[in-house]
């Protein structure tokens, strides 16, 4: 009896981007990595944001005071970062604009 053939070429860790692997990996370069990564910022401050507006309703004094003081540096944080993504965009939809430094 013949010995089945295992003339599969394939390794058997997959590669990236491998359509029978299971997995794709997408590259992505530096500048929209750190675009998705203030998105994902903005998207945790607004959540904190949210939940210091909600202690200040519903919570006992205390915790209202202490979300206030939360709520205020949360809003410097999400504007510093608001200011950032569109930084980013402007920098995405003219990429050959002049800086200013």
């Amino acid at each position: 009896m013949a010995e089945p053939s295992r003339g599969n070429d394939r390794r058997s860790d997959p590669t990236p981007n491998d359509p029978q692997g299971g997995e794709t990996v997408e590259a992505v370069d530096p500048q929209e990595a750190a675009y998705r990564a203030l998105h994902a910022e903005r998207d945790a401050l607004e959540r904190a944001l949210t939940l210091a507006q909600q202690q200040q309703q519903f919570g006992g004094e205390a915790d209202a005071e202490a979300a206030r003081d939360r709520e205020g540096q949360l809003l410097k944080d999400l504007d510093r970062v608001l200011t950032l993504i569109r930084a980013a965009e402007i920098r995405r939809n003219q990429p050959k604009a002049r800086r200013w430094q």
